[in-house]
């Protein structure tokens, strides 16, 4: 498929996981994708051996305002255009209310909440341009609770919501706002997780299509969100979860 042939994609947290998944997708179906992560060293590894006249690399914090000018100047001084979106760099810490400190609370709010706000104020004049679109990576966290994960429910509450109010809003602009809500899904957030197989071995027995989750998977959906096939659809959080939702979350008897 060329579903996005002549399209410029802007991906955050582009180094690994979720977001490099994305950022080969997007190039398979022919975009020229920017590149934005935090880890210098991991993204330029990532960026080798994929098209290198169709790929932008840029480094920096989503939690700083002047990332996400830079990263959309960028863009547009390179590729000439701004179409997509993919607001997906994020962060977790563990802990309830009582085991979560205030400066941990502060950054996981400032990358997942106020970084995708950065990002998605410094393209909007650029996606009003071209009748673009943004995808943001929530969770299933963020339309259910999670035991000691204090902090990143209560911003990717935010950001699933962030995408109802910013849909509604864009929607007389012909931009399009989604989400994907993944659950557990194999990244560098996620090693330990991936590790302990007695925890894998519970997830599986909660998802009726298995776990963990994989990047491509999600990054499909992504894809799918951000094109045309999906010109109907704004304001959806989508469960990409292998059936968690589904099941409420109940174990297979």
């Amino acid at each position: 498929m060329n579903r996005f042939r002549e399209k410029t994609v802007l991906v955050t947290g582009a180094a690994s996981g979720i977001g490099l998944a994305c950022a080969r997708r997007f190039l398979d179906e022919g975009a020229r994708v920017v590149m934005l992560d935090i880890d210098e060293a991991t993204l330029r590894k990532a960026v080798a051996g994929l098209a290198q006249d169709r790929v932008l690399v840029q480094v920096g914090d989503t939690a700083d305002k002047a990332t996400a000018v830079a990263a959309v100047k960028a863009a547009v001084d390179s590729f000439g255009r701004l179409d997509i979106l993919i607001n997906n760099a994020g962060m977790a810490t563990e802990g309830d209310i009582m085991h979560t400190s205030e400066d941990d609370f502060a950054r996981v709010m400032a990358v997942n909440v106020a970084g995708y706000f950065h990002m998605a104020k410094a393209a909007m004049p650029e996606l009003v341009k071209t009748r673009g679109s943004i995808v943001m990576t929530s969770s299933v966290s963020g339309l259910g609770g999670d035991w000691e994960l204090f902090a990143y429910n209560t911003s990717k509450g935010a950001v699933s919501n962030m995408v109802r109010a910013m849909a509604m809003d864009a929607a007389k602009d012909g931009v399009r706002v989604n989400a994907v809500n993944p659950s557990f899904t194999v990244s560098r957030m996620t090693e330990d997780m991936v590790s302990d197989p007695e925890l894998v071995a519970e997830f599986r027995k909660r998802m009726p299509l298995g776990a963990p989750e994989d990047p491509e998977g999600v990054a499909a959906a992504m894809a799918f969100l951000a094109s045309e096939d999906a010109r109907l659809i704004t304001g959806v959080n989508l469960p990409v979860d292998n059936g968690l939702m589904a099941s409420n979350g109940q174990p297979h008897q």
